[in-house]
């Protein structure tokens, strides 16, 4: 027994041994890493004093720990940042839906202010903005250099005032100015109308009114046709949507999705993962639905776009999108103050991260340019060929019925309202010719 009491002795003296010469070198590693924090913070707090206390002028001591704090999150990513008492509250007035400013959403690469995409009916949006461009100088000075909140600051001012933007542009030569006259921004979140027989919904951003106003224009649109099964589908135009809240993106997708995965957010904890899915009822149930993007759908947009895709609820027809998979969350601090950070990616459906890749349409579509001016100022057009009805003394077609003559003008009624369509908005035009293929196919079966 006693021989037995000493060998478990002397296994467990082994043990604790062992686990000892194991956690010793993983604690002391630990326990450095900690000191080389703590060091890190004290020269943190020696280069602070030094620049209060020998700078050439005398600083703001707040301004210089809040832009401590700013670089430190912008060295994260483009979209993590500090913003101060005043930014939280412009942001929060955002998401309702109204702010001055100009009226574009920005992002930054290469050192220069990069344009997600200008917002339908803004200041910018009028003054040809685009989505792509690089804004170089703001009223003559350079944002390289700056940080992203820092060159939107520049951006800022009184609502009536005017800012001149140097614009750089692929296809253009050289740079160029754009003067834009600043003026409160009321977003329309979704606006919609009927072209032919499709409903059109023009969402512009995710904000606090988006579904609800797109729930209600399409309950109005469907009612001014005479009913569901008076329309042959519903685009729905994401074209230079920036994006929003995660909240509006999910519900959009809910609107034509009657069960399964809308998306999914992954952070750095497994378990801090979430997935968010679709509720049954489709609001126009199972009608054939196309999603318009481009570079300029962003964000929310491309969880949408992507969610809708991913399900074969909809042809996504344009061009690839901006690449944003990433989610912020706006964190309060104190002072009135909030930091945005990046706490995770989000995935669509399938699994699939968008992340700088995009959503890459199932139809991809260009929009060409506007066709060029002439000397008079007028676009040139194409010219006129005739027929046998413009022949001097043609023949009269009487076989025809008052009834029949009549449809046959509608017909080519419709037939040059989407001509024209075409030479206004090619990549809309073409998504609802999709449409109008779909229904009919449907109507031969």
């Amino acid at each position: 027994m006693k021989k037995f009491l000493m060998a478990a002795a002397a296994g467990t003296l082994a043990g604790v041994i062992v686990t000892t010469q194991v956690a010793a070198p993983l604690l002391a590693q630990e326990a450095a890493k900690t000191t080389n924090v703590y060091e890190q913070l004290d020269l943190f707090g020696d280069i602070f004093e030094r620049i209060r206390a020998q700078y050439v002028e005398e600083v703001d001591e707040s301004d210089l720990i809040e832009a401590a704090i700013n670089g430190m999150l912008t060295s994260l990513d483009p979209h993590s940042s500090y913003l101060s008492p005043k930014d939280a509250q412009d942001m929060r007035v955002r998401t309702r839906g109204e702010f001055g400013g100009l009226g574009i959403e920005v992002t930054q690469e290469d050192g220069f202010v990069k344009v997600v995409s200008p917002i339908d009916g803004t200041p910018a949006d009028n003054a040809g903005m685009e989505t792509g461009d690089f804004i170089t100088h703001v009223d003559g000075e350079s944002v390289l250099g700056l940080t992203l909140d820092e060159a939107v600051a520049l951006m800022r001012g009184p609502v009536g005032s005017e800012i001149v933007i140097t614009v750089v542009r692929e296809g253009e030569a050289e740079p160029f100015d754009v003067s834009i006259i600043r003026d409160t921004i009321q977003l329309t979140a979704v606006r919609t109308r009927t072209e032919q027989d499709t409903i059109v919904l023009r969402v512009t951003t995710f904000n606090d009114q988006t579904y609800k106003n797109l729930e209600s224009g399409l309950a109005e649109q469907i009612e001014a046709a005479g009913g569901a099964d008076k329309i042959n589908g519903v685009v729905l135009d994401l074209r230079n949507n920036p994006g929003g809240l995660l909240t509006q993106a999910i519900r959009v997708s809910d609107a034509f999705l009657e069960k399964g995965e809308v998306v999914s957010t992954r952070g750095r904890n497994p378990e801090d993962g979430e997935r968010f899915n679709a509720t049954p009822g489709d609001l126009i149930n199972g009608k054939p639905l196309v999603v318009l993007i481009n570079g300029g759908s962003a964000s929310a947009s491309e969880i949408v776009a992507g969610a809708l895709q991913d399900h074969r609820r909809a042809i996504v027809v344009g061009t690839k999108s901006f690449g944003k998979g990433s989610v912020q969350t706006v964190m309060p601090m104190r002072g009135d103050g909030a930091m945005r950070l990046t706490t995770a990616r989000y995935y669509t459906p399938s699994g699939r991260s968008i992340q700088a890749l995009g959503v890459s349409p199932d139809i991809v579509v260009e929009q060409p340019r506007r066709a060029p001016e002439s000397e008079d100022g007028e676009e040139d057009k194409k010219p006129r060929f005739r027929s046998e009805a413009d022949l001097r003394g043609s023949l009269n077609n009487d076989s025809l019925t008052e009834d029949e003559i009549r449809l046959i003008e509608e017909d080519r009624a419709k037939a040059e309202q989407a001509a024209k369509l075409r030479e206004e908005d090619y990549q809309l035009a073409y998504a609802i010719d999709v449409l109008r293929g779909l229904a009919a196919l449907e109507a031969v079966k």
